[in-house]
C-alpha cells in the first residue's frame, strides 16, 4: 500500500486503537457511564463487546500488514476507520452526554483525518490494475444496492409516515432521544456512498473498488456489533430484540462475502 506519509498514519491509527480500548472499556467494566434508558444503554454495551473484542484487533492487524506492504491490509485498514468514525458518531451525537465525551471526540475526528490523509496517499490508478478481471463486481455492486435500497428506503418510509400523519418512528421513542442519529447517519454517510461505490465498481472505476471494500468491511464489523447489540437488549428484556438477529447475521455474512469477493482477487504484486 503506497502512503505519502505512512509514519503519520500510524501514529494516527495507534491512537485510535488505543482511545477505543479506553472507551470501551469504560462502557463495560463502569456501571454509571452510560445515562440513556435501558434500551440505549443495552445496545451501547453490546457494541462495546465487538469493538473491543473484532475491531479493535482487526485494526491493528490491518496496521502492521499494511506496513508490511499488504495491499489488501491497507484497504481493511480503511474499512476499519471507517467503522471508527461511523460507529463513535453514535456514541457523540446519540449517547446521553457523559464522562468519555472528549474521548468519542477524539476517536470521531481522528478517523476523518486519518481517512483524508490516507486515502490521499494511495496510487488509485496502479490499485485498479491489480483488480483481476474474474472479479465479480456486478455480484457485489447488486448486493450494495440491495443494502442501500433497504436500509434507506426503511428510513426515507417512516420519515415520509411522520410527514403524513405526524406518528414519531417507533424507533426514535425507544431510543428516549428527540431525533432519530440512525436515520441521519445512515442517509447522509452510508446510503449515498453504498450507491455511488456500487455505480463505480460495476464501471470498474478505481475509487469504485476502494469505496466497495471500505464500506463493506465497515458493513460486516458494524452488521456484528448490531448483532451483539441486539442480544444485549433481548438480555435486558427489551421485546423484539432478538428477532433481529438473524437479519443483522446475514448483513454480516454478507458484507464479509462481498469484501472477501474484492479482497481475494487484488494482486499483491504486480504483473
Amino acid at each position: 500500500m503506497v502512503q505519502s506519509n505512512f509514519k503519520r498514519d500510524f501514529v494516527f491509527s495507534i491512537t485510535i486503537a488505543v482511545l477505543m480500548v479506553i472507551a470501551t472499556a469504560g462502557g463495560i467494566f463502569t456501571d454509571s457511564l452510560y445515562r440513556d434508558n435501558v434500551w440505549t444503554t443495552s445496545q451501547l454495551r453490546g457494541n462495546d463487546l465487538v469493538t473491543l473484542f473484532v475491531a479493535v484487533p482487526l485494526l491493528l492487524a490491518a496496521v502492521f500488514l499494511s506496513k508490511r506492504g499488504s495491499l489488501r491490509a491497507g484497504l481493511v485498514w480503511f474499512g476499519m476507520l471507517d467503522y471508527t468514525l461511523y460507529n463513535y458518531a453514535f456514541y457523540l451525537f446519540g449517547a446521553a452526554f457523559n464522562r468519555l465525551f472528549l474521548i468519542y471526540t477524539a476517536l470521531f475526528v481522528l478517523s476523518i483525518f486519518a481517512l483524508i490523509f490516507g486515502l490521499a496517499g494511495l496510487n488509485v490508478n496502479e490499485l485498479n490494475k491489480r483488480l483481476r478481471k474474474r472479479t465479480p463486481v456486478k455480484l457485489v455492486s447488486s448486493y450494495m444496492i440491495f443494502w442501500a435500497v433497504g436500509i434507506g428506503g426503511l428510513w426515507v418510509m417512516q420519515s415520509v409516515n411522520f410527514i403524513l400523519t405526524g406518528k414519531i418512528p417507533q424507533v426514535i421513542i425507544d431510543t428516549g432521544h428527540p431525533t432519530s442519529i440512525v436515520f441521519a447517519l445512515d442517509l447522509s454517510l452510508l446510503v449515498p456512498f453504498l450507491i455511488l461505490g456500487a455505480v463505480w465498481l460495476w464501471k470498474r472505476r478505481p475509487w469504485g473498488l476502494i469505496l466497495s471494500v471500505i464500506l463493506n468491511v465497515k458493513g460486516a464489523v458494524y452488521a456484528l456489533a448490531l448483532t451483539a447489540m441486539a442480544i444485549s437488549a433481548a438480555k435486558a428484556d427489551i421485546p423484539g430484540a432478538s428477532s433481529l438477529v438473524p437479519l443483522w447475521l446475514f448483513f454480516t455474512a454478507a458484507s464479509f462475502t462481498a469484501c472477501l469477493l474484492l479482497l481475494v482477487n487484488i494482486k499483491e504484486q504486480a504483473e
